[in-house]
Order: C-alpha cells, then sequence, then structure tokens
C-alpha cells in the first residue's frame, strides 16, 4: 500500500470521527433546546390546541390572554408579577452577599496564615460533599431559632457563605503573582485596601461565574422557600413557586402556566445573554488551569 493511500485513508477517517462528533452535538442540541422551542408557540394556545391530537405547531387561535391574566393582582390567592420582583430583589441581594463573603473568606485562606487554618480548611472542603438536602430540616430548625422563619432575610442569608464559591476564589487568589501584593505593600496599602485595589478588579471574570450561577439558583429555588416560608406567602412567594401553584390550581389551563413559564426563564436568559462573553472566557481560564 503506497504512502498516498494511507495518507487518504487517515483522513477519511478523521472527517469521519469529526462527522459523528458533530452528529452527536446536534442530536444533543436538539434534545435540550426542542422543549423550548416548542414552548415558545404552546404560550399563545388555548385548552384545545394543547391537548389536540395530532399537535399543532402553531395555535388555531392565538390566546393573548394567557399572558393579560398574568397581570392581575389576585390569581389564585397571589400576583406573578409580585412574585417575579421579590424573586428578582432576593437574587440580587443574596448575590451581592455572597460575593462578598466569599470572596473575604478566600482571600484569607489563601494570603493570610492564621492559627487553625489547617483545621479549618477541610472542614469547608468537606462541606461541600454533602448534599443540601441533607440538612434542610437541621437548617429549618436554625432560622427557627434565629426568628428567621417567614421573612424575607430566610431566603437571603443561609446561602451567603458557600464552600465551593470560597475553594473557587481561593484557587483564583493563588494564582495571583505575590510581587503585586507586595509592590501594593510598599506603596503603604492596607490588607482590605490590597483586596480592593489589587485583588477585586483582577476578580471580574470569577465573580461574574460565581455571581451568575448564585442569582440563577435562587431563581430557581424552589425547596427552601416551601419550607422556609408557611405564613405570608402572599408576600414571600417565589416566582417557582407561583409557576407551580399555577399548575396545580388550574390543571386544564396549561397555556397559562406556559406563558408564565416563558416569562419565568426570561430573566435568566437575559443574565446570560448580557455575560456571556465573560463566562465563555471564564470557562476557557478554568480548563487553562
Amino acid at each position: 500500500m503506497d504512502q498516498s493511500s494511507v495518507l487518504l485513508k487517515a483522513k477519511i477517517k478523521k472527517i469521519a470521527t469529526v462527522g459523528a462528533f458533530i452528529l452527536g452535538a446536534l442530536c444533543v442540541a436538539f434534545v435540550i433546546v426542542f422543549p423550548f422551542i416548542w414552548m415558545v408557540p404552546s404560550a399563545w394556545k388555548g385548552r384545545t390546541d394543547i391537548w389536540s391530537i395530532p399537535p399543532k405547531w402553531f395555535p388555531s387561535v392565538w390566546e393573548w390572554s394567557n399572558f393579560s391574566v398574568l397581570t392581575e393582582p389576585d390569581i389564585n390567592g397571589g400576583s406573578f408579577f409580585r412574585s417575579f420582583g421579590v424573586t428578582f430583589f432576593v437574587g440580587v441581594v443574596a448575590t451581592a452577599l455572597n460575593l462578598a463573603i466569599n470572596m473575604l473568606a478566600a482571600y484569607g485562606f489563601a494570603r493570610h496564615e492564621f492559627w487553625g487554618k489547617k483545621i479549618i480548611w477541610p472542614l469547608f472542603l468537606f462541606t461541600m460533599f454533602v448534599p443540601g438536602i441533607t440538612v434542610q430540616i437541621t437548617s429549618i430548625q436554625v432560622v427557627t431559632k434565629l426568628h428567621l422563619i417567614n421573612t424575607l432575610l430566610v431566603l437571603i442569608l443561609p446561602t451567603a457563605a458557600n464552600a465551593y464559591n470560597i475553594f473557587f476564589f481561593r484557587q483564583f487568589f493563588l494564582g495571583i503573582p505575590d510581587s503585586l501584593e507586595e509592590a501594593a505593600e510598599l506603596d503603604g496599602a492596607g490588607r482590605i485596601q490590597i483586596f480592593l485595589r489589587v485583588f477585586l478588579p483582577l476578580s471580574v471574570t470569577p465573580m461574574i461565574i460565581t455571581g451568575v450561577g448564585c442569582f440563577i439558583g435562587h431563581w430557581n429555588s424552589y425547596i427552601w422557600p416551601t419550607l422556609a416560608i408557611t405564613e405570608r406567602q402572599e408576600e414571600l412567594r417565589q416566582v417557582m413557586q407561583f409557576v407551580y401553584m399555577l399548575s396545580t390550581s388550574d390543571v386544564r389551563e396549561y397555556g397559562k402556566v406556559i406563558a408564565a413559564t416563558l416569562i419565568t426563564i426570561a430573566c435568566p436568559l437575559i443574565v446570560f445573554s448580557i455575560f456571556q462573553k465573560k463566562i465563555v472566557a471564564g470557562i476557557t481560564l478554568s480548563g487553562l488551569k
């Protein structure tokens, strides 16, 4: 067999391999994206179109009432846009608090030596391997003792510290050259000034990655608000709770449920679109490390 035949076979094999990967990626993408594509026209469907056999891609009559009903101040004991606003507020405040606390803790673990550090740090890492659902009951007992139950703070404070985020920022801070910190010290900067003027500006990308994840986590939260908010549900109901309540209270009107879901996913989609480049850059940075 001559060399040209060997090269041709190798090239064909490479093309076939790449084609198989592309085909597999397209299949996976289709499975993931298809429910969202189907959901968009379904938000305007009435009861008949939702349950029609065979399924209809577009509604025979566009039901704008699926959206207009969501603007009503009282839908089965709650307001959709109030829940939307409360959830957005909780997500923003909790994310800001999470970043502030976890970054300061990570800075301490990465750049300072203190008594008990070698004992405390493994304890922090251990909590990363404990499923959150296993400590839900204990957490409820703690917030009850602190009189935080049925308040806005119970949706914010319990997530203020996160071992994974501390670990993430610590690893990033360890990669910052010591010379920058030493130069700041020579200029007379204190520890807090070094953190604010050196480490903070260099941490924009990991902050966005962690912040987006934290915000989406609060936006999608359902179990914890259900356990922690047993009263004042009309005031503090989260958006995922409202969508679930809407789906169970009016089972046949899935057009309204899909419309509410479409509005609900718009917020995370906008957040991702704004920070998309930074998120991709952060993934690339993590891969290089």
